[in-house]
């Protein structure tokens, strides 16, 4: 049963990632994963919340460069102004996405998205903004970000990225690994990783009975007050296996 949610356990769950990617060993290899998705799409939320965070829990995330590109279907007109698919509200996630993805660099920024689009995942997204103290974050550099001109910087960058696409995208989330979009195959990304990652030493993760058969298995969930696994369990779910992966390497000792 997952514990009750803190505004001190979301701080360690975030310091734990932290830490997590700064002792992660260091690959020359490392397998480029672009993910080009929108906001408020409920396929893209459903794709970072029940797949993309696996990286972070499973090894892979020691052999992956991750690009989160936030613009997907939305339109750009010639006066640098733009529409989103779903609307003004999406524009406005897209946006603090982008500005988290700056302010917060070498994935560092991944809580935080991961906490909005929860939200969105379970139409919740107007509370986006809770996403700061749950994880004890200083939402101040992110707000001059998206607020200001800095925001619409970063958007016409992505535009501009996603426009790049070759083959263009079709749709969101288009799912990218070492510049082969993976199209309708793309909740299998681990596979192809695994496939593309030339070095010695995989994580246990690419081993076949990993690929072929483990992260096929539907995960199991933890049972919340309310009989659903909770934004918040899950995020204590992940931070359990990093806490468990931080003592298995004789990093920390104090939990």
């Amino acid at each position: 049963m997952a514990l009750p949610y803190s505004p001190m356990k979301g701080l360690l769950l975030f310091h734990l990632l932290v830490l997590t990617l700064l002792m992660s060993p260091i690959s020359c290899n490392k397998v480029a994963l672009g993910l080009y998705y929108e906001s408020l799409c409920p396929y893209s939320a459903s794709f970072i919340i029940d797949s993309l965070a696996r990286i972070f829990t499973n090894g892979l995330i020691d052999i992956v460069d991750l690009d989160l590109v936030p613009w997907g279907n939305t339109k750009l007109y010639g006066n640098h102004t733009f529409k989103c698919q779903h609307g003004p509200n999406e524009c406005l996630l897209n946006t603090v996405e982008a500005c988290a993805i700056d302010v917060w660099p070498d994935v560092v920024y991944f809580p935080f998205v991961y906490c909005v689009e929860s939200l969105v995942y379970h139409h919740n997204y107007t509370h986006w903004d809770t996403c700061f103290e749950k994880l004890g974050l200083d939402a101040s550099p992110v707000a001059d970000c998206y607020s200001g001109e800095r925001g619409r910087e970063l958007e016409l960058k992505y535009a501009a990225e996603t426009n790049a696409l070759d083959p263009p995208h079709r749709y969101v989330p288009w799912v990218v690994v070492d510049g082969q979009p993976l199209y309708d195959d793309y909740r299998d990304f681990i596979s192809y990783i695994c496939k593309a990652y030339k070095g010695t030493d995989p994580p246990s993760a690419c081993t076949e009975s990993s690929v072929g058969g483990i992260w096929k298995v539907k995960m199991n969930t933890i049972q919340s007050l309310y009989g659903q696994e909770t934004v918040m369990s899950k995020l204590f779910r992940a931070g359990q296996a990093i806490v468990s992966w931080l003592q298995g390497n004789k990093i920390v000792d104090w939990f």
